[in-house]
């Protein structure tokens, strides 16, 4: 019988996706676990160092073995890395009641506001937000999409596009194809609705819902559903939350990108994987340096495990 859960998988002191390429590959060995497992994709948003889904499924684990050993394998070969990537248990909590799993799904979708990364779900490309309620709020699906014969090459090796799922040019198959938006949009009832709650601050209110559906399990807050992201505290989520971060500053996404395409070719080293502790330390003094990043953002990007 299939049950509803809340996931999340972090790499830790490292990251889950160095570049674009990484975030549409990590989607579709996803949304390829999903169908594999026969299991529903409610929400999903994938950051730099971890990722959160909502699924209704037999087998939360047996997902995420799926889903991690496909991206692994691609993101070990692509950055010369061995090993495992990410945790070695992901955090899986059931969701029981309607409003237990509103409140997921709401901080699901949340999750880069929450961490500074954009003002609102609807700007961060790397999550559903925006595929549900695709009508009542005026978006429109990509009306660019790869032939069939194309698609092979943004998936794993043996794995076929289900039937009937689009894939845009960039490779990224459309997540409107893989959430089940009409058990979603249920859950919301009305667009309005839906907006309302991807606007919502958190508090109090979010807990008294939850608590109408009279169920065992604790409500649901910014810091039960951030558990074991610990390079941000719930205070600093809460002021992002309310609008208090400056947009501009370098993400995770800027910094890898200076890493590996500008300073890395300069030391004629392909992967921070293959640099010695010695020279991450010589690389991590410069950049906090120039660009006053913070000690754990630079270790993060840096693999300074």
């Amino acid at each position: 019988m299939k049950k509803s859960y809340h996931i999340c998988l972090s790499a830790g002191n490292e990251t889950l996706c160095r570049d674009k390429e990484d975030y549409i590959r990590f989607f579709n060995s996803l949304a390829l676990a999903v169908a594999e497992t026969e299991s529903s994709l409610l929400a999903e948003s994938i950051m730099s160092n971890h990722a959160h889904k909502c699924v209704r499924t037999t087998s939360p684990k047996r997902l995420m073995e799926r889903c991690r050993y496909k991206y692994s394998r691609y993101y070990n070969a692509k950055y010369h890395r061995r090993g495992r990537l990410g945790e070695k248990f992901p955090f899986i909590m059931e969701l029981q009641g309607l409003h237990h799993e509103l409140t997921a799904i709401s901080y699901t979708l949340r999750n880069a506001v929450h961490h500074g990364i954009a003002p609102t779900p609807f700007a961060y490309p790397h999550c559903s937000a925006k595929a549900i309620f695709m009508k009542g709020l005026g978006l429109e699906s990509s009306s660019s999409t790869l032939p069939e014969h194309n698609k092979r090459i943004h998936l794993p090796a043996r794995c076929k596009c289900p039937e009937g799922w689009r894939m845009d040019q960039s490779g990224l198959i459309l997540r409107e194809d893989v959430i089940d938006t009409a058990d979603v949009e249920h859950t919301f009832k009305t667009p309005r609705s839906y907006i309302y709650y991807m606007n919502r601050l958190s508090g109090e209110e979010w807990t008294r819902e939850q608590e109408k559906d009279k169920q065992q399990s604790a409500p649901i807050t910014l810091e039960t559903i951030e558990n074991g992201i610990v390079y941000q505290s719930v205070e600093q989520m809460l002021r992002h939350e309310h609008g208090k971060e400056d947009y501009r500053k370098m993400d995770d996404i800027a910094l890898c990108e200076l890493i590996d395409k500008v300073i890395l070719p300069e030391i004629c080293t392909s992967s921070v994987y293959e640099l010695p502790r010695s020279k991450k330390a010589e690389i991590a003094e410069y950049l906090a340096r120039k660009y006053r990043l913070s000690a754990s953002q630079i270790r993060r990007c840096l693999a300074m495990l």
